[in-house]
């Protein structure tokens, strides 16, 4: 049963069975919500798909993610960035009316969605099979194939690779004349971050709010800079109902496609195991200053895995984004030392309400791309330097040549082809699966696991 921490507890933090008392509660779900908004919400409109279907999407998946672990693993689940230039393919040869048309005349693609659906939809049946093979067979067949050199190096190229998401709303993005004040505003954000997170450490509840406090303090900077605008607060509606859709089952396009879209779990399945990796090494050392037992959640692969799944079968249900539990919101419980589930159920009740609130939707949408840009710059940086934590905490010896080799390729192909090469492609293409080329992360995750995978069936002398 979850317990409610004492509140006079001389280390601070929750577990996650412990649940925060109500205010508390509130605050810190809604911290949560905070973080997987900027994210979830920009793969929506990069890929045209509605963004109240899917922030309702990614509470509900959330949600049901946390009781299919039994709330062992504490994950919140928003959109992907794994999957966007797929989708984006796909949609440019099936729905390509409105798929190029300017973003302001047409935001919303359903024709496209629905065929994507169903590449999502086998998304979560692969990732239910693995997590359901891992749990039968063992952990140890996992980490032959995916041992820490390349979850770790994958975490390290997932966060590190995400530099033009966190540089672009800080800046880059923005037209010439506004440049110098956005790119000002986000700085401001990420030092007031840095300087909350570090200072406000073990200073009860203000202490573990760094991230949203960071966000209020440069939304206000950003007031009188003239970055935030009301205006479409006042024409939203209280309440729009999601744009729903159903899967294109009876399409040949969307069966043409689906494998395409569902290969993409090779990059997420490494990220989601690197994030499980990632919180177990966090959760089981705020349990031990507590004198509590571990909790071990890294012995949980395969269960995670079939959470995974849970939420891209939600997601893929409903029309919302393809998902992926969130190195940012992991990178979030790490700082403020919060892995209570109850508090990432309560983050995914919101979600799902500012899904329906037309007016809500439209007051948080008025956050500036500055000030989401400042909060990814140290969010993002810290996704990769976890990927550190996680070699450290797992010992590999990077003096290895073999461990050398993995790692190093994984990281000039992930972070490397995702800076340099056109769009983030590697130029082979595949027909029906990568007609574009193979997106920089995905090729990094193969080349990386097929590289160990010759050392596992190839082994040394010495081994």
């Amino acid at each position: 049963m979850p317990t409610e921490v004492n509140p006079r507890s001389k280390v601070i933090g929750y577990l996650p069975d412990d649940t925060p008392r109500f205010g508390a509660m509130l605050s810190l779900g809604f911290q949560q919500f905070l973080t997987m908004f900027p994210a979830t919400v920009a793969v929506a409109i990069l890929t045209r798909f509605d963004v109240g279907v899917t922030l309702l999407a990614s509470g509900l998946g959330t949600i049901i993610a946390l009781l299919v672990s039994k709330r062992k693993i504490p994950m919140y689940y928003g959109s992907s960035f794994s999957y966007i230039a797929v989708i984006q393919t796909v949609m440019t040869l099936y729905a390509r009316d409105c798929f190029q048309a300017p973003y302001a005349e047409m935001p919303y693609c359903p024709d496209g969605v629905r065929i994507v659906q169903v590449g999502i939809l086998l998304t979560a049946v692969f990732e239910i099979l693995i997590g359901l093979l891992i749990m039968r067979i063992g952990k140890a067949a996992l980490d032959k194939v995916l041992p820490p050199i390349v979850t770790g190096s994958m975490a390290m190229v997932i966060g590190i690779a995400l530099a033009n998401a966190a540089l672009g709303p800080a800046g880059n993005w923005a037209a010439p004349e506004v440049a110098g004040k956005t790119w000002l505003v986000a700085f401001i954000t990420l030092v007031a971050t840095i300087l909350l997170s570090v200072y406000l450490r073990g200073r009860g509840l203000l202490g573990m709010l760094p991230i949203l406090l960071g966000a209020v303090f440069g939304y206000l900077v950003a007031i009188p800079f003239g970055l935030v605008s009301f205006d479409n607060v006042i024409t939203a509606s209280w309440i729009a109902v999601p744009k729903f859709t159903f899967p294109a089952f009876s399409s040949p396009e969307a069966w043409g496609m689906a494998l395409s879209v569902a290969l993409i779990f090779i990059a997420t399945v490494p990220e989601s195991t690197a994030h499980v990796y990632q919180m177990s090494l966090y959760i089981d050392t705020l349990a031990e200053e507590m004198g509590r037992k571990p909790y071990e959640i890294k012995k949980l692969i395969g269960l995670n895995l079939v959470a995974d799944g849970a939420d891209d079968l939600v997601v893929g249900a409903l029309g919302g984004c393809a998902g992926t539990n969130y190195g940012e919101n992991n990178s979030l419980m790490a700082i403020t030392r919060n892995y209570s589930t109850s508090v990432l159920i309560t983050a995914g009740v919101i979600a799902m309400a500012l899904g329906f609130s037309g007016k809500l939707v439209a007051l948080v949408n008025t956050m500036p791309q500055a000030v989401v840009g400042g909060l990814s710059i140290y969010l993002f940086g810290v996704i990769g330097m976890q990927g550190v934590a996680l070699l450290l905490s797992e010992k590999v010896d990077m003096f290895d040549p073999k461990n050398l080799a993995v790692g190093a390729t994984i990281l000039i192909c992930g972070i490397g082809g995702n800076l340099a090469l056109t769009n983030g492609l590697f130029p082979f293409k595949i027909p029906y699966l990568f007609p574009n080329g193979i997106p920089a992360i995905v090729f990094a995750a193969i080349v990386g696991i097929l590289i160990n995978l010759v050392f596992v069936i190839f082994k040394r002398k010495s081994e």
